[in-house]
């Protein structure tokens, strides 16, 4: 049986692009340096946010040298911290950010990192990252969470590490 040049090409043609797509899909899923955020930052009550010990009084808090803890609120339609007061942190250190919701699912992106998350209430996301030199990133929501759900955004503020005032939460 003979096959014709044409189906050759095409042929050819459809197995590069399967291994192509399949290349892809591989990168994005190891070689990017994403990772999924995983359940190790444990629940929380929603309802009841006012009385733990570090959502009742969300901010930064230092749990290392150069390391900050960020616990921040997302609820209809503000970051605590972040919309009114911003998130402040030293430059060259690491943060870990504990994310929940009061109320409805929220989107929790710092633009410009690889910091994104869902915000759902009773659930703790947990993810770390390493921030360098002074800049200020933007905060947004970036799932639909009601009518305002535009008007949702804040600010993370990373400053010389000379003029960092210390952490805006207990500790």
């Amino acid at each position: 049986m003979e096959i014709h040049a044409y189906e050759k090409f095409w042929l050819a043609a459809a197995l590069l692009l399967i291994v192509g797509l399949i290349a892809t899909v591989s990168y994005g899923a190891v070689g990017a340096g994403i990772e999924m955020i995983g359940d190790e930052g444990g629940t929380v009550d929603p309802e009841a946010l006012d009385d733990h010990p570090k959502f009742g009084d969300p901010g930064v808090y230092e749990s290392g040298e150069d390391e900050y803890d960020v616990y921040v609120v997302a609820e209809q339609f503000a970051f605590r911290p972040g919309t009114s007061d911003p998130i402040e942190v030293p430059a060259n250190s690491t943060v870990t950010f504990h994310v929940t919701s009061a109320d409805v699912i929220h989107g929790f992106e710092v633009v410009g990192t690889n910091a994104n998350t869902m915000a759902i209430p009773g659930q703790v996301a947990t993810f770390t990252v390493e921030v360098d030199g002074p800049r200020d990133y933007g905060i947004l929501c970036n799932e639909y969470c009601g009518s305002a759900h535009h008007a949702m955004e804040g600010t993370m503020e990373v400053v010389p590490e000379d003029e960092y005032d210390g952490p805006e939460g207990g500790d």
